[in-house]
């Protein structure tokens, strides 16, 4: 059924917008109209547009958040267990879900499931809005029986996916913005408090100190430069991200992600808990593992310990463990080699893995932390010894004048 985005007067006269699902423009304003609002405009909802059949969620429009699909697979996982029929629960979700973009992605496949579509199928349809993990997991799902517990376990890997990724930005924000206010700050007194002060320093017809004298050369390259400055440090990050999308480029880059001070760890168990925990979730649900290990090995986020789980999936093909490649790649700690080991020769891997991602999921956060604890009296030193240096350099033939006059 076509949904239809709408502006409308409420009975209490204020302005109003939202979408309504109706099977005519028609009926949808009769159905607003029932719910006291004057109708002003309305047109059929499309998801940012169509092409083959599939919804394409705009960059900077109607994107799915990630966490409303947590809160929507668990709505589902409800209503799938308690036996209510697939196209009735996708009818009763897309009637609850408040985003445009997600309602409009469920209408869809609400409306090919019920032409006889499988569900895996039809998320397939919305890659931006369901990943490989969330299809192939729903297709296991699907095929075992099970779909209402696959999908319980998905929503508990999309809201740890989300509380890792909020982890890892709550405890960066602070300290970029802190890094920010102080840049804003010094363009700010190169570009309009040097310059003043140094008409000052020119009328004292005197020699300067060193550290004025470099003070006032910074201020003059800046405010005399600034436009090449900004395209130079523009070309200098293009330049990097070009450098980081080759293969030689890329796998230097994510070497010394791991190896950096402080970042590296963070970096590596970073990539461990998602691979531990995408793995667990993925074979507790029932895909096999090669599956497993090949969608897993595309969310590490670094080539290094990719190429490792690579090396991993072949082994099992030709019949071997997974266990002794990783500890062969080097990228993987020995606590976690010897709990994959041990979960391969007990038939728990899925439980050893996931114990793995709890554990890291405990040691990133704690990472985060004392990486943050670290970041902020450096950026006070920073900031400080700015500061003092500028200080210094005004000040000291500030004072010389000062004497002169006396």
């Amino acid at each position: 059924m076509p949904l239809f985005e709408y502006k409308a007067i409420a009975a209490d006269g204020k302005a109003s917008k939202g979408v309504v699902e109706s099977d005519s423009q028609k009926t949808a304003r009769q159905k607003l109209k029932k719910q006291g609002f004057l109708v002003t405009d309305i047109q059929e909802k499309n998801a940012a547009g169509k092409k083959g059949g599939t919804a394409s969620i705009s960059l900077f429009g109607n994107r799915v958040n990630q966490d409303e699909v947590a809160v929507m697979t668990r709505q589902l996982a409800s209503l799938v267990k308690a036996n209510i029929p697939l196209v009735d629960s996708l009818t009763a979700l897309v009637d609850q879900v408040e985003s445009v973009a997600l309602k409009t992605v469920l209408s869809r496949v609400r409306e090919a499931v019920n032409e006889g579509t499988s569900l895996a199928k039809a998320l397939g349809q919305h890659p931006k809005a369901f990943d490989h993990i969330y299809i192939n997991m729903v297709e296991a799902g699907e095929s075992s029986g099970t779909l209402g517990l696959v999908l319980l376990k998905l929503a508990d890997l999309k809201e740890a996916q989300t509380r890792l990724k909020r982890k890892v930005i709550g405890g960066m924000t602070y300290p970029a913005i802190m890094f920010f206010v102080a840049v804003s700050v010094l363009v700010g007194i190169f570009a309009f408090v040097i310059p003043k002060l140094q008409q000052i320093f020119v009328s004292m017809n005197k020699a300067l100190p060193l550290t004025t004298e470099i003070l006032i050369w910074i201020s003059v390259q800046f405010t005399s430069w600034w436009p090449a400055i900004l395209v130079a440090c523009a070309l200098i990050a293009y330049g990097f991200y070009r450098w980081t999308e080759t293969p030689g480029g890329r796998s230097k880059w994510d070497r010394f992600k791991l190896v950096a001070p402080v970042f590296g760890k963070v970096t590596r168990m970073l990539a461990i808990t998602r691979f531990a925990g995408t793995m667990s979730t993925l074979l507790g649900s029932g895909v096999s593992i090669l599956t497993a290990m090949n969608i897993s090995k595309n969310l590490v986020g670094n080539v290094h310990i990719a190429r490792a789980i690579e090396n991993a999936k072949n082994n099992i093909t030709e019949g071997q463990s997974i266990a002794e490649p990783l500890k062969k790649s080097g990228e993987f700690p020995p606590l976690v080699i010897h709990m994959i080991s041990i979960g391969e020769k007990t038939g728990e891997l899925p439980a050893m893995l996931k114990n793995v991602a709890d554990s890291y999921d405990e040691q990133v956060s704690t990472a985060i932390d004392s990486m943050t604890a670290l970041l902020e009296p450096a950026m006070i030193v920073f900031m400080g010894g700015t500061v003092g240096f500028i200080v210094v350099s005004v000040i000291t033939p500030l004072m010389e004048m000062s004497n002169l006059s006396r």
